[in-house]
């Protein structure tokens, strides 16, 4: 056989192109957005701002935000069409939250007047709309699977604030606006991550940016990516009390379980989105009178890190979160998807203004050149 360049499993650490968009420092526990740091995002900016500032590579003025937020939250952006409501009205009931997003996201392409159109300023506009949409389409299966009636959006209300208006059905409590608000700002990219590198290898073929996105959710599905904070709730059930924490976690790891929510392929340190979401968790818990999920994990994160030496990544404490607000265990992979969507859309803007055909080799490890034996003489 030719020889080909060494490769590494899963490409680990393998740069596969350059980028503006993220950096992750795994060294220092540091993640900056077009060189600004997370941290400042969720202390001073909104998930409207960090939209503007993905897309467009620079933090906007008051009227370029303005301009953002009205078209987030403009009703022609947000609703669904009559006819793609009509559809998730026939699907089966036990149909996935990922399933309905995967769908919905394929089928509101039909709808979309730029779905074509492959220009910075349109796929721009497609951004702007499915990001949009997102939250709406949602919370319109959420509704749609508990027999309650839809939820119109609510102009008024930022992007955080109406996802959970119309999921729940109330208006949500300040707090609980902001911790929605810093989870999809801390969620929006994350580097080459495999749903973003799906959306890129989607895109380098000239394809629309529904067909990218419907790429990412597809990866984003597998629970190695999307789905760990389900994994870690469904752990906290099964601890059920503080008090069991420190000797269920114990025997998990005697017993070689695979624990979700610790550990990162490209940090060293805690991952830097951890703590924002674990004191908003707990301040969440406390206005409810529950921190018991919170306090679980927290026993859960010290003997974890004491015995493995591997620290909390963002999934630990987001379902903690979500779920205090009222949101089922199955959406948190789809609400992951409504901030992350502004993080492809990003990739894809990068790539096609650049492109090249992304078409990686293998080595390959099959047998030798073999001789054709006719059917008759086998």
């Amino acid at each position: 056989m030719s020889s080909q360049p060494t490769f590494k499993e899963g490409l680990e650490d393998v740069v596969v192109s350059t980028s503006e968009i993220c950096f992750i420092d795994g060294r220092e526990g540091r993640l900056l957005y077009r060189g600004y740091d997370v941290d400042d995002l969720v202390a001073h900016s909104s998930f409207e701002e960090t939209v503007y500032l993905l897309w467009q590579g620079a933090l906007p003025s008051r009227k370029e935000l303005d301009a953002q937020v009205k078209a987030l939250s403009a009703t022609a952006n947000r609703r669904l069409p009559p006819k793609l409501v009509g559809m998730l009205r026939q699907l089966p009931r036990k149909t996935t939250p990922m399933e309905v997003l995967r769908t919905g996201v394929s089928a509101l392409s039909a709808f979309d007047p730029d779905a074509s159109d492959n220009s910075r300023e349109a796929t721009v506009r497609k951004a702007t709309r499915i990001t949009a949409q997102m939250p709406t389409l949602v919370a319109a299966w959420e509704r749609i699977r508990r027999g309650k009636p839809l939820l119109p959006p609510n102009p008024k209300l930022s992007l955080a604030a109406n996802f959970l208006y119309m999921l729940t059905g109330k208006m949500p409590t300040p707090l609980a606006t902001k911790t929605f608000d810093v989870a999809l700002i801390m969620h929006a990219d994350h580097e080459f991550n495999a749903s973003t590198f799906a959306s890129r290898v989607t895109a380098a073929t000239l394809s629309d940016l529904h067909s990218a996105v419907v790429s990412g959710i597809g990866a984003l599905k597998g629970p190695l990516h999307g789905g760990a904070n389900e994994q870690v709730m469904l752990m906290v059930e099964k601890i059920k009390s503080p008090a069991n924490a420190d000797a269920w976690i114990r025997k998990a790891i005697a017993d070689k379980v695979r624990l979700m929510g610790f550990g990162h392929r490209v940090y060293r340190v805690e991952d830097p989105r951890a703590k924002h979401l674990r004191r908003l968790a707990t301040e969440l818990g406390q206005q409810a009178g529950d921190t018991s999920a919170v306090d679980i994990l927290n026993t859960v994160a010290g003997v974890v890190t004491e015995q493995k030496h591997i620290y909390p990544n963002v999934d630990l404490f987001s379902g903690a979160a979500y779920k205090t607000m009222g949101i089922p265990t199955d959406q948190f992979t789809p609400i992951f998807a409504m901030s992350r969507v502004v993080g492809w859309a990003a990739h894809v803007l990068e790539q096609h203004a650049n492109n090249r055909l992304i078409r990686p080799r293998a080595e390959y490890t099959g047998p030798g050149r073999q001789a054709y034996v006719p059917i008759d003489r086998r």
